[in-house]
């Protein structure tokens, strides 16, 4: 590896761990949103809270999920540092304009519809741009577009089933004491929500790692240096304590009005979904997508009223954007670089 090549993967990492942060304060709103709202936890205990169980999650979950990022949904002989250089301009670009926006969006999404963008871009300057999708292995993206769809259904569904299954089991009990019993299990819901966040989210930068380690020469074989997995989950802890309040009002409060124990439900509902799709399925899962689901399955057990529903529109929109947008971001991003690397 050359002096210049060398300087080149380095800064890409930087660049990754910075989108790995951005994840973390983006995102930090989907495991800290409810406890927050509920009153359980005050904001500042609650992004350190969130922060120690997204960095536990590096010691007990595989990298199933990273494999699949890194390798699996973009063919790998288009893949250069430039490419995930561009890939991740394009996710970091889309992330802070819907940060700014208070839009809870999925970093995810952002990350692999960026690194997707900026693959098609350098197929069409060597190809033609008709040959822009042989950039994309077909069913990894298949899968995980389904579960663009799928993870906030599966959410509503779990959520809405465990609020009938808690009415059902606490029917003697005032609400004014049910709340004090969930304001505690609430503790260890929103532990399980950060964790498995930590827990799948983390290895989506990992993997982006991996890949510029491998696409320069670094790496023979796509497997990943714990250094990487460590640095992953520092990264998107350390994002997570620095806060993302614009959308913890969108999600926590805006959506629908909790309680802790639809607060309870609605985190243990999500971290369900999200596990399952970690270990299980291996594939990198919306953690935005699925407590947004999530929550609306606890607001709609009172009444369909009971959730915002403009609201929830706006923000199923902006999911359904994210990988579009973001590809766009790097396929420009890919295509001013070119401009100035052969």
């Amino acid at each position: 590896m050359t002096t210049a090549t060398l300087v080149l993967v380095a800064i890409i990492i930087l660049v990754a761990l910075a989108f790995d942060f951005i994840n973390g304060f983006h995102d930090a709103a989907n495991s800290i949103a409810t406890v927050v709202a509920t009153r359980v936890l005050t904001p500042q205990q609650a992004v350190m809270w969130a922060a120690g169980f997204n960095f536990i999650a590096v010691f007990i979950v595989g990298t199933g999920v990273a494999k699949t990022v890194g390798s699996g949904m973009i063919d790998l002989k288009y893949v250069t540092p430039y490419v995930i250089l561009g890939g991740l301009i394009g996710a970091i670009t889309w992330d802070l304009i819907t940060w700014w926006w208070g839009l809870p969006t999925s970093s995810s999404h952002a990350l692999i519809g960026g690194y997707a963008g900026s693959a098609m871009a350098r197929v069409a300057h060597l190809r033609g741009i008709d040959h822009s999708f042989e950039a994309l292995v077909g069913k990894a993206w298949i899968e995980t577009v389904a579960f663009i769809f799928l993870a906030p259904l599966i959410g509503m569904a779990l959520a809405y089933g465990l609020m009938i299954a808690v009415h059902w089991m606490f029917r003697n009990t005032s609400p004014a004491k049910m709340d004090r019993y969930f304001r505690r299990l609430q503790l260890g819901s929103s532990a399980l929500l950060s964790f498995s966040h930590g827990g799948n989210d983390a290895q989506k930068t990992a993997g982006i790692i991996t890949g510029v380690l491998v696409a320069s020469g670094a790496l023979k074989t796509f497997e990943m240096p714990k250094w990487v997995i460590f640095a992953a989950y520092t990264a998107i802890s350390l994002g997570t304590l620095s806060g993302g309040w614009r959308i913890v009002h969108t999600m926590g409060s805006r959506l629908t009005r909790l309680k802790p124990r639809s607060g309870f439900c609605a985190e243990t509902a999500a971290a369900i979904s999200i596990l399952f799709a970690t270990e299980y399925a291996h594939l990198p899962v919306s953690t935005t997508h699925v407590t947004a689901g999530a929550i609306a399955g606890v607001g709609s057990i009172q009444r369909l009223k009971a959730v915002r529903w403009g609201l929830a529109r706006n923000i199923v929109w902006a999911w359904i954007l994210t990988i579009p947008a973001a590809a766009l971001v790097g396929w420009l991003s890919m295509a001013v670089i070119q401009l100035f690397v052969a």
